[in-house]
């Protein structure tokens, strides 16, 4: 019992920290005990990746910068303990076992990411679903109440002042003495670029860590063209705010351009209006025009931080989410071609060779997955961003906890309907279509498996549920599953439907309807997922980086 005790005198310590940001000892010097699961059955979901590349492309200056980056982005990734869980070294002060701190420290926390955040700690209880954004007590009803036009917003904190009244704090206040060591390194970073862009980029960047005023420094991101090295920065992504999905949480990127591979993209950004226009959805719901200023472009990740580097890992980004930057410019696609590389010889290949009929597992490809991927990236840029009927409320805000899904499972669906639209253009023409089918549905077994603390967990169980409905994929007896391309089709443009009404809408009901009947896991399904993990497949990856890595 007084591992029980300790674990939760330790959350209270922890979020009583978080809220004030200075340090505090706990009164209670013991150990946190592991919860009693083998935590090599834990660990082995991961198969650890060295991140790496070819640096000799760079020049001596842009290697003399990394250094600066990569220390920037270790400062996202404290920030991101801070926003996701407390104070880290309090939590691991009392963890001996040097397994079970690697897996914490994999988790931001002592909730199993890949396990639906199971408390894997003795004594914690699940995880506060606003995580750290919002105090523990706090009540959606009071959060309601509460008359602030502020308290909405991607760039601040809830907390309680001394009258215990909920109060905002903006992220440049509540993170100061960190944002302003990063602010200082991106401003080192800039003195050594020798692309103007890029030091632009940085220099308003380190500008908006001060001020939590992202929209230039957007911009400038979005006008880069010759560079070589990226470095994606700041609170971008609103997954960890489980409560409302307002906040947004730390995280950076290190990246290397792969220019080759990005001059082979770049030929599609060109169709973007046109595939806008040929959504299988009325006028109404595919009114806006995407900006076309953005890019495709092909990278190699050498430091993943923060909210990124937790749980499932990101395989593409499209950025930013600002829908004023998308409307007005567009976005940037960024396909991780290394990581992207090792999921899918790690990861789907061998689910494939489980779970797909033999008679389709040699579809299974991987410039399939590039190209599936580099299409949801694309979909996020289409769409609808505003409400059909209220032009100034965002989707975003009339979803609310649902939006993040949903959106996922669009970019999904409409992206494997813009392969099919560019095959039968003549677009795409090294592979058979249906190569792109089957590795979407070997795909969707991989991420199903993230678990529903995944929006893209969430969003590709419901859709798995759906095909299935629909009979455009079904079950073998001995556990398989085969693809029917031409109800693939015919469900694709019908959900693809679906999805985007609700969006258009703002129809958060039919959302909540959506998650209520489509979001389980049937038992069947349950046995054909123990199967993958008896096979000893990994979940997702984990990162061997840094300095060292790279020979810096």
């Amino acid at each position: 019992m007084k591992s029980i005790y300790l674990g939760l005198a330790l959350i209270l310590l922890i979020f009583v920290q978080a809220c004030k940001n200075k340090p505090m000892k706990p009164s209670v010097e013991e150990e946190v005990v592991y919860k009693g699961i083998d935590i090599e059955q834990r660990m082995a979901k991961y198969h650890e990746v060295e991140l790496n590349t070819d640096l000799s492309i760079l020049t001596e200056k842009e290697k003399a910068m990394l250094p600066y980056l990569l220390e920037a982005a270790q400062i996202m990734d404290e920030l991101f303990w801070l926003q996701a869980f407390g104070d880290k070294d309090i939590l691991m002060k009392h963890i001996q076992d040097e397994k079970t701190r690697r897996f914490t420290e994999i988790n931001y926390g002592p909730w199993d990411r890949l396990d639906n955040d199971f408390p894997f700690l003795e004594g914690f209880r699940e995880k506060p679903a606003g995580a750290n954004f919002y105090p523990p007590d706090m009540t959606k009803e009071e959060f309601e109440a509460f008359d602030d036009p502020a308290k909405t917003g991607l760039y601040n904190v809830i907390v309680r002042d001394k009258n215990q009244k909920l109060k905002v704090v903006p992220y440049h206040i509540q993170y100061s003495d960190q944002l302003k060591k990063a602010s200082e390194l991106l401003l080192k970073a800039s003195t050594l670029a020798e692309d103007s862009g890029l030091k632009k980029y940085l220099q308003l960047r380190a500008k908006a860590l001060l001020n939590d005023d992202y929209y230039e420094s957007d911009i400038a991101w979005l006008d880069m063209k010759n560079n070589t090295i990226d470095f994606v920065v700041g609170p971008i992504e609103n997954y960890e705010d489980g409560l409302f999905e307002y906040k947004t949480a730390y995280e950076a990127y290190v990246l290397v351009k792969d220019k080759v591979w990005s001059e082979r993209l770049a030929y599609f950004n060109k169709f973007l209006p046109e595939l806008q226009q040929s959504l299988p959805v009325m006028p109404a719901y595919k009114s806006e025009k995407p900006g076309t200023e953005g890019e495709l472009n092909a990278y190699d990740v050498i430091y993943y931080a923060g909210d990124c580097n937790a749980g499932s890992k990101t395989i593409a980004i499209n950025l930013p989410n600002d829908p004023k930057v998308q409307l007005e410019k567009g976005t940037r696609r960024l396909q991780l071609k290394n990581t992207m590389k090792a999921k899918f010889d790690h990861i789907l290949v061998p689910i494939s060779q489980l779970i797909i009929d033999p008679s389709q597992t040699s579809l299974v490809s991987f410039d399939a997955f590039f190209t599936n991927t580099m299409f949801h990236e694309v979909a996020h840029g289409l769409g609808i961003k505003y409400l059909v009927k209220n032009k100034k409320t965002e989707v975003k805000d009339a979803l609310l906890e649902y939006y993040s899904a949903f959106e996922e499972g669009k970019a999904d669906i409409l992206g494997l309907y813009m392969v099919d639209y560019l095959y039968n253009k003549g677009e795409l023409k090294d592979i058979p279509l249906e190569s792109y089918y089957v590795t979407f549905v070997a795909s969707m077994f991989r991420s199903i498996r993230f678990g529903a603390s995944s929006s893209h967990g969430k969003a590709n169980l419901m859709r798995f549920n759906y095909f299935i409905q629909e009979k455009a994929i079904e079950r073998n007896e001995n556990g398989t599953y085969k693809v029917n391309i031409e109800k693939m089709k015919q469900a694709v443009a019908k959900l693809s439907r679906e999805i985007l009404a609700i969006q258009g809408d703002g129809n958060k009901a039919e959302a909540k309807k959506w998650f209520d009947e489509r979001l389980r896991i049937s038992d069947t399904l349950k046995e054909d997922l123990n199967r993958l993990s008896s096979a000893g497949i990994p979940t997702d990856l984990i990162f061997k980086q840094g300095k060292e890595v790279l020979g810096l």
